[in-house]
Protein backbone atom coordinates (compact mmCIF):
# COMPACT_ATOMS: atom_id res chain seq x y z
CA UNK A 1 0.00 0.00 0.00
CA UNK A 2 1.68 3.24 -0.92
CA UNK A 3 1.80 6.05 1.55
CA UNK A 4 -1.25 8.73 1.56
CA UNK A 5 0.34 11.77 0.49
CA UNK A 6 -2.97 13.82 1.28
CA UNK A 7 -2.36 12.73 4.92
CA UNK A 8 1.29 13.99 4.83
CA UNK A 9 0.36 16.97 3.48
CA UNK A 10 -2.03 17.51 6.61
CA UNK A 11 -0.07 16.95 8.94
CA UNK A 12 2.36 20.02 7.11
CA UNK A 13 -0.65 21.91 7.69
CA UNK A 14 -1.00 20.98 11.52
CA UNK A 15 3.24 21.96 11.65
CA UNK A 16 3.10 25.00 9.75
CA UNK A 17 3.02 27.44 12.97
CA UNK A 18 6.98 26.74 12.71
CA UNK A 19 7.41 27.59 9.18
CA UNK A 20 6.42 26.26 5.53
CA UNK A 21 6.82 22.20 6.00
CA UNK A 22 7.21 19.98 3.03
CA UNK A 23 6.96 16.07 2.82
CA UNK A 24 9.20 13.67 0.81
CA UNK A 25 8.90 10.45 0.10
CA UNK A 26 11.13 8.42 2.69
CA UNK A 27 11.59 4.97 3.69
CA UNK A 28 8.07 3.80 2.91
CA UNK A 29 6.65 7.30 4.30
CA UNK A 30 7.13 10.87 4.25
CA UNK A 31 9.68 12.82 5.98
CA UNK A 32 8.49 16.46 7.06
CA UNK A 33 11.11 19.02 6.84
CA UNK A 34 11.19 23.14 7.36
CA UNK A 35 13.62 25.50 6.42
CA UNK A 36 15.79 22.65 5.14
CA UNK A 37 15.52 20.94 9.22
CA UNK A 38 13.46 17.32 9.32
CA UNK A 39 10.97 18.11 12.37
CA UNK A 40 8.84 15.03 11.51
CA UNK A 41 7.88 12.01 9.61
CA UNK A 42 4.43 10.09 8.70
CA UNK A 43 5.20 6.10 8.91
CA UNK A 44 2.53 3.17 9.39
CA UNK A 45 4.42 1.28 12.07
CA UNK A 46 1.18 -1.18 11.12
CA UNK A 47 -1.29 0.33 13.24
CA UNK A 48 -2.32 2.96 10.03
CA UNK A 49 -0.38 6.27 9.23
CA UNK A 50 1.08 8.55 11.90
CA UNK A 51 2.51 12.04 12.79
CA UNK A 52 5.74 10.97 14.30
CA UNK A 53 7.44 14.51 15.87
CA UNK A 54 11.17 14.70 16.46
CA UNK A 55 12.17 14.36 19.82
CA UNK A 56 15.50 13.88 21.75
CA UNK A 57 16.90 13.27 25.57
CA UNK A 58 15.09 16.44 26.69
CA UNK A 59 12.22 16.31 25.50
CA UNK A 60 11.49 12.27 25.65
CA UNK A 61 9.63 13.08 29.14
CA UNK A 62 7.08 15.29 27.85
CA UNK A 63 5.89 13.45 25.04
CA UNK A 64 6.01 10.06 27.34
CA UNK A 65 3.79 11.95 30.09
CA UNK A 66 1.35 13.05 27.06
CA UNK A 67 0.98 9.21 26.44
CA UNK A 68 2.93 9.49 22.78
CA UNK A 69 4.01 6.39 21.52
CA UNK A 70 8.34 5.74 20.65
CA UNK A 71 9.29 5.33 17.11
CA UNK A 72 9.91 1.19 17.41
CA UNK A 73 10.28 -0.19 14.41
CA UNK A 74 12.13 -4.00 13.32
CA UNK A 75 14.90 -5.25 11.56
CA UNK A 76 16.17 -8.66 10.60
CA UNK A 77 19.80 -9.24 11.56
CA UNK A 78 21.39 -12.39 11.00
CA UNK A 79 18.19 -14.45 10.94
CA UNK A 80 16.99 -12.64 14.41
CA UNK A 81 14.36 -9.37 14.47
CA UNK A 82 15.57 -6.57 16.34
CA UNK A 83 13.63 -3.61 17.41
CA UNK A 84 15.25 -0.51 16.96
CA UNK A 85 13.45 2.74 17.73
CA UNK A 86 14.53 6.52 16.54
CA UNK A 87 14.11 9.44 18.75
CA UNK A 88 10.73 10.41 17.36
CA UNK A 89 7.46 10.40 19.19
CA UNK A 90 3.86 10.07 18.03
CA UNK A 91 2.14 13.62 17.81
CA UNK A 92 -0.63 13.73 20.87
CA UNK A 93 -4.05 12.55 19.60
CA UNK A 94 -5.67 16.03 20.74
CA UNK A 95 -3.18 17.76 18.35
CA UNK A 96 -4.08 16.44 15.07
CA UNK A 97 -7.41 18.76 15.05
CA UNK A 98 -6.13 21.82 14.64
CA UNK A 99 -2.40 23.52 14.17
CA UNK A 100 -3.17 25.84 17.04
CA UNK A 101 -3.08 22.93 19.46
CA UNK A 102 0.06 21.40 17.29
CA UNK A 103 1.78 24.84 18.00
CA UNK A 104 3.59 24.03 20.80
CA UNK A 105 4.83 20.11 19.56
CA UNK A 106 6.01 21.62 16.30
CA UNK A 107 7.74 23.93 18.55
CA UNK A 108 9.52 21.55 20.43
CA UNK A 109 10.18 19.22 17.08
CA UNK A 110 12.14 22.01 15.38
CA UNK A 111 14.32 23.22 18.72
CA UNK A 112 14.97 19.04 18.48
CA UNK A 113 16.10 19.58 14.93
CA UNK A 114 17.84 22.81 15.77
CA UNK A 115 20.03 21.52 18.76
CA UNK A 116 20.49 18.41 16.25
CA UNK A 117 22.29 20.43 13.43
CA UNK A 118 24.55 22.02 16.01
CA UNK A 119 26.00 18.97 16.79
Amino acid sequence: MRPDLSFANYCCELLSSVGPCTARRMFGGFGISTGGLSIALVADLGQGEKLWLKADQDTRHLFEAAGCERFVYSVTKDGVKVAKSMNHYSAPEDTMESPELMAPWARLALDCALKARKR
